[in-house]
């Protein structure tokens, strides 16, 4: 019966991901109803905790894309970007990595790619080189920021084990970073010279390619102001949920009513990203004119909706399965597992690239590498491995890369996996996950 289940929860994540969007999580709460009134089994628990700070933290991100934040910050990002641009295959990769880590959301590379692409080939670089490791660096920079949804997923899932947003920054910042940095190197001699590419000297040739002032989007007087005060409340409240990780003798201490008797608590992480996070939106809804519509309508709420209905579908399916079969389940690959923890990234891997989402793959799976006795510096360590829906080129990031490309350089493979991304995807990914390793033995 477990593998009739397990075949089940594989097809709900298979025709969930093809259903794309919500579908991934409504499919997935068809299987849980399968899986409770079919099967039998105990209803698991959709992961309220991480559901509560995703939302918290969407709502302050789109709040800011709504007073224009978004926007003001991809105009300091074209200002880096052309200052350096025969370095671009460096310095891209570096400015989508810091954007999307401040941002907690790899929306603002969409505004990103073109002018990568347009500043890559006026300087005579091949485009393909930094719009492939830049897509790539948005990916990874999401298992490092402090109010991403996965990071987030993270904190609640490790609190138990008596780990904090401390301990996962610690490792997983310089890993992420350094994996990013030899996925450019990486890249920095992918592919013939733009002036030798017989697809870009073809367009040429055929006058497809014209002159185009790809800038960033004009912001002037109050807009300009707002949009800045917006970043600025923004990056502050970051600011404050890492202190409070980082110190946690910072965070209140309350008293509690229990049983009969009294006891001192110190306020948990999860509910002082909530707060701080909601807190930040209404500060730019109330001061900066962050209208309640635009909050709504932004990408960034719209994306933030798709993951969490995601979330939820997907960490009660995965819940619902292995807390009714946790004996069997453990019991037949704790050995390996233990023997060879690597071993676990490659399901984090391979999970991911089925969903598209970090924070599903990790609220789906990572419970999973707890219960096998994982030490949290291990999970810690192996956290970039759920950034492999690179894999496949399918994803949005991926194909506004190759769009945006009017070189041609930039493109998907005649045998589809030797696209543009393989191998700054992979360089990047096993890097992290091996200088975390040694980060983490270290601390």
């Amino acid at each position: 019966m477990l593998f009739v289940e397990l075949a089940l929860v594989l097809a709900c994540i298979v025709v969930g991901a093809r259903v794309g969007g919500l579908g991934l999580g409504t499919v997935a709460g068809l299987g849980v109803l399968v899986l409770v009134f079919v099967f039998g089994l105990p209803p698991g628990m959709p992961p309220r905790t991480v559901l509560g700070m995703i939302l918290c933290v969407i709502t302050a991100a789109a709040a800011m894309q709504a007073a224009g934040g978004l926007d003001y910050m991809v105009v300091l990002a074209e200002k880096a970007l052309k200052a350096r641009p025969r370095a671009i295959t460096f310095v891209a990769p570096v400015v989508a990595y810091i954007f999307t880590f401040l941002a907690g959301t790899g929306h603002v590379v969409y505004a990103l790619l073109p002018v990568i692409a347009e500043t890559a080939r006026k300087a005579g670089i091949r485009p393909e080189r930094p719009l492939s490791i830049s897509a790539i660096a948005s990916q990874q920079a999401i298992t490092a920021s402090p109010i991403s949804a996965a990071t987030v997923a993270m904190v609640a899932l490790l609190a138990p084990m008596g780990l904090g947003l401390q301990h996962i920054l610690m490792i997983s910042i310089p890993s992420t970073f350094i994996g990013c940095l030899l996925g450019a190197l990486a890249v920095s001699r992918m592919g013939p010279e733009l002036a030798e590419d017989p697809e870009y000297q073809r367009r040429l040739k055929a006058g497809e390619i014209e002159e185009s002032a790809v800038t960033a989007a004009k912001l002037e007087g109050a807009d300009l102001m707002r949009a800045r005060g917006a970043v600025i409340v923004f990056m502050l409240a970051v600011v404050f949920v890492v202190v409070l990780g980082l110190v946690p003798a910072l965070r209140p201490v309350y008293t509690v009513t229990a049983n009969g008797g009294e006891s001192l608590e110190t306020l948990a992480l999860a509910p002082a990203i909530m707060v701080t996070m909601l807190a930040a939106a209404g500060i730019i809804m109330l001061f900066f004119k962050a209208s309640g519509e635009k909050v709504l309508k932004s990408a960034v709420m719209s994306s933030g909706v798709v993951a969490l209905i995601s979330i939820a579908g997907l960490g009660w399916l995965g819940s619902s399965f292995f807390e009714g079969n946790r004996e069997a389940i453990v019991g037949g690959i704790s050995h390996i597992i233990q023997g060879q923890p690597w071993m676990f990234a490659i399901g984090l891997f391979t999970l991911s690239v089925l969903l598209f989402s970090q924070a599903a793959t990790v609220t789906t799976l990572m419970p999973v590498g707890i219960a096998l006795g994982l030490g949290g510096g291990s999970l810690v360590a192996m956290f970039p491995a759920v950034n492999g829906y690179f894999f496949l080129p399918t994803y949005a990031t991926l194909l506004a890369a190759i769009s945006f490309d009017r070189t041609g350089t930039t493109r998907i493979g005649k045998y589809v996996l030797n696209h543009s991304f393989m191998v700054p995807g992979l360089v990047a990914t096993i890097s992290a996950i091996v200088v975390g390793f040694l980060i983490a033995r270290v601390i």
